[in-house]
């Protein structure tokens, strides 16, 4: 679904892994050696990409903290599988994972990664406070619409960016479902290349 002039990344300062399945990480190492960005993950994951040739990983754990860049970064948990295809073996990547990031302005914006709904939201709620949450709704390998509303309810965003559907024929949440179970945020669904300012 990516637009072909999107398709050639021009510059990443910094790479957030949330686990590695294949349509998360097919790029990470060629575009980590080609733009030497500050890679962040869970160890193992780092441990992998490290092994592949990628130079500067930031590995942490879930309720670690680190400034990246211009950001502060917080890695949270995930409710999701992780391993990684190398070759004609499954690795281990240890945890999927999201993350909570604050920019310098103070706008937190929460990147649940590929998750059910789990109550522990809530605690990403209390804790961090974020505005804006990147949620996946497209079921069969990650929550659906329904799970995703509720997942709102625990977070309180003011906005939530729907993702992870349509790419597969089997993710058939829509972002219009979402809207119509989670009336109460507002549903801000992006286009593929799309920048929201």
């Amino acid at each position: 679904m990516c637009p072909e002039k999107e398709k050639k990344v021009k510059k990443v300062d910094v790479l957030l892994c949330t686990h590695g399945h294949f349509d998360h990480i097919g790029d990470a190492v060629e575009i980590a050696k080609k733009h030497n960005p500050q890679v962040v993950g869970i160890p193992e994951l780092c441990g992998w990409l490290e092994k592949k040739g990628v130079k500067h990983t930031g590995s942490m754990n879930k309720g670690g903290t680190q400034v990246v860049g211009d950001i502060k970064v917080t890695m949270v948990h995930a409710d999701h599988s992780c391993g990684i295809q190398d070759g004609d073996e499954i690795v281990y990547g240890g945890e999927a994972c999201g993350y909570v990031v604050e920019f310098a302005n103070g706008v937190k914006i929460y990147h649940a990664g590929d998750t059910n709904v789990f109550g522990d939201m809530q605690i990403i709620r209390e804790l961090y406070a974020p505005e804006i949450a990147m949620i996946p709704i497209g079921d069969h390998y990650t929550m659906g619409p329904r799970e995703a509303a509720y997942a709102c309810k625990l977070l309180k965003p003011k906005t939530v960016i729907p993702m992870h559907f349509g790419t597969f024929p089997v993710l058939t949440g829509r972002p219009s479902e979402l809207h119509k179970l989670a009336p109460e945020v507002e549903v801000r669904e992006m286009n593929p290349g799309e920048t929201i300012l």
